[in-house]
């Protein structure tokens, strides 16, 4: 792959895109492309598209993948030089199992596919068991 499938502008971290996600994820050492980067542009960018408007969505698929895609990487020492893909690999799958407990609270309410995109209300709903009459 080229290089330009690895790109990050810090100056548009404030617009919410491939390179805000590259800064939250903390994968913007880019210059050196595959060996460096932990994703290609193109695939944060086709999450976006996947996840239009839902922003933590997109980002716990992202680290979803990148905690498969390294957690078979051992750690690694050759005289003076080591890495420890290990300890990168347990950051990114504490920032997933966080972040997949706040997605996961939010998501209460049926979703349209299983309501049948009828377009109804789901049939459970907040203050459903409350007596107004009491």
């Amino acid at each position: 792959m080229e290089d330009s499938n690895y790109t990050y502008e810090p100056g548009k971290i404030a617009e919410p895109g491939k390179d805000r996600m590259r800064f939250e994820l903390g994968d913007t050492e880019v210059e050196g492309g595959a060996e460096t980067s932990a994703l290609t542009d193109i695939e944060i960018e086709t999450v976006l598209a996947l996840y239009p408007g839902r922003w933590k969505r997109a980002k716990l698929a992202l680290l979803e993948s990148i905690c498969r895609r390294f957690s078979y990487e051992p750690d690694t020492k050759t005289g003076p030089l080591s890495f420890s893909f290990g300890e990168r690999a347990k950051l990114w799958r504490e920032d997933y199992e966080r972040l997949k407990h706040e997605v996961g609270l939010g998501s209460c309410s049926v979703p349209a596919s299983m309501r049948g995109d009828t377009g109804k209300p789901p049939y459970f709903y907040a203050g459903m068991h409350q007596n107004g009459r009491g």
